[in-house]
């Protein structure tokens, strides 16, 4: 992936969580508790992420080069390069003004003003490196400073940025999300953690898929392959035939033709529950919990397959993941909030101990916040190793983390390729992603 995709990446994470810390103020001002952690948290990850790599990242390369190309970029680059120079001193101001908050020395309004402050700067600052310093690099940079930024970006084994420091930010950021309200995260106590597993590599490939409403064919001769530990996305329009796809490979959707084979063994005429049993748990669109029924209870049904003696080990790596779920155990799975039961039905998936996981459409209707952290779990399982088949609305988001896709029109497969080069696609731009 191209650094400048990874920037905007990176500005939309923060635009993110500048939008729910403003949200939060507002209810701190309007009476609400002031929320120590999740200000705590989320002041810990500008600090880490933004002021200590993504911004010296951007001096060191793209600002310079930048420089050297456009005599018109100064003006521009010495304002947001002072704006770099002074961030930690404006966190540390924000940081003391909370603890004089948290001490009942300052009111929350005056708090709530000061995090008001700070967050629209740092949208002003996002602005004006998407609408103008993004651009001109666009147009004047040459090729050997793209391969210098794309290298510095993309570096896996950089000790600043590489790949153990980004699951790192994913911990900071599924923590942020944890103790965050409910309104716009888990609303948990105390935050979670992302916790490695074994990888149990798998392969799908299904052959000439079809399936049918009456006489209304949804399906159209699909052929895909899912190799051990990718994930592949699935994006298309609504009504393109996505979610009857997954159906059908879960085997609640009859098929008219084709096959399916997974890890070796043909399954095209299994039950779903036997499909289940191999190791193909899904996520189901619109999250679809048991509400009557606790949490605990809901996480129990996603192991009904499973030998008894483990479910209590795997229910605690699940609450560890998502605390609220933990703290709310016992409560009917009806009274969570959206965000709540997404981490539920992708926890009670979970259960099922997958060899591959279906997720359809997992951020749908949900916070901006928790949209994004929907995408951190995801990566987090990804990097564990487990393979995963998802079907997401948000195409750019899906395809960002997936090694393939898929891209489905009227139910038949149109595109495929690497998850980057369908970015790039400029069909797939101008249908999916908006430009």
């Amino acid at each position: 992936m191209d650094a400048l995709t990874l920037i905007s990446q990176e500005h939309s994470n923060m635009w993110r969580l500048a939008t729910s810390i403003d949200q939060i103020a507002g209810d701190m001002q309007a009476g609400a508790p002031l929320e120590t952690s999740f200000f705590e948290a989320a002041l810990d990850y500008i600090d880490q992420f933004v002021d200590r790599m993504h911004h010296p990242k951007e001096d060191v390369h793209l600002f310079r080069l930048l420089r050297l190309r456009s005599e018109q970029a100064a003006e521009v680059l010495d304002a947001l390069e002072a704006d770099h120079r002074q961030g930690p001193d404006k966190l540390a101001q924000l940081r003391a003004q909370l603890a004089a908050a948290a001490q009942g020395h300052l009111p929350a309004a005056a708090l709530a003003e000061a995090l008001w402050r700070y967050t629209a700067g740092l949208k002003s600052h996002i602005k004006t490196e998407e609408q103008h310093v993004l651009p001109l690099a666009r147009k004047v940079l040459q090729p050997q400073d793209w391969h210098e930024i794309d290298q510095a970006f993309g570096n896996h084994h950089d000790p600043v940025f590489g790949e153990q420091s980004k699951a790192e930010f994913r911990e900071l950021f599924h923590r942020i999300v944890s103790l965050a309200p409910d309104s716009v995260g888990l609303g948990a106590s105390s935050a979670g953690s992302l916790q490695a597993a074994t990888a149990q590599p798998v392969l799908l490939k299904m052959q000439g898929l079809e399936s049918c409403y009456g006489r209304i064919k949804a399906l159209k001769g699909i052929s895909l392959e899912v190799r051990r530990g990718e994930t592949v996305a699935l994006v298309g329009a609504n009504g393109a035939g996505k979610t009857t796809f997954l159906r059908a490979l879960s085997g609640v959707q009859p098929i008219s033709a084709g096959s399916i084979h997974f890890d070796g063994e043909d399954i095209t005429q299994l039950r779903s529950d036997k499909r289940m049993r191999r190791g193909i748990c899904q996520s189901p669109e619109g999250r679809q919990v048991f509400g009557p029924l606790s949490i605990e209870d809901n996480l129990r049904l996603g192991a009904y397959t499973q030998p008894k003696h483990q479910v209590a080990g795997d229910m605690e790596k699940i609450f560890a993941m998502f605390p609220i779920l933990k703290e709310k155990r016992a409560l009917p799975a009806g009274t969570l909030s959206g965000g709540q039961q997404q981490m539920l039905a992708i926890g009670r998936a979970l259960m099922g101990r997958p060899r591959m996981l279906l997720l359809d459409e997992p951020s749908m209707g949900l916070a901006p916040l928790l949209v994004e952290e929907v995408f951190n779990v995801i990566k987090t399982l990804k990097s564990q190793g487990m393979t995963i088949l998802l079907v997401e609305q948000n195409a750019f988001a899906a395809l960002a983390i997936a090694d393939r896709g898929y891209v489905l029109e009227t139910g038949a497969v149109t595109l495929t390729g690497t998850g980057e080069s369908l970015i790039h696609n400029e069909q797939v731009r101008a249908a999916y992603l908006g430009n």
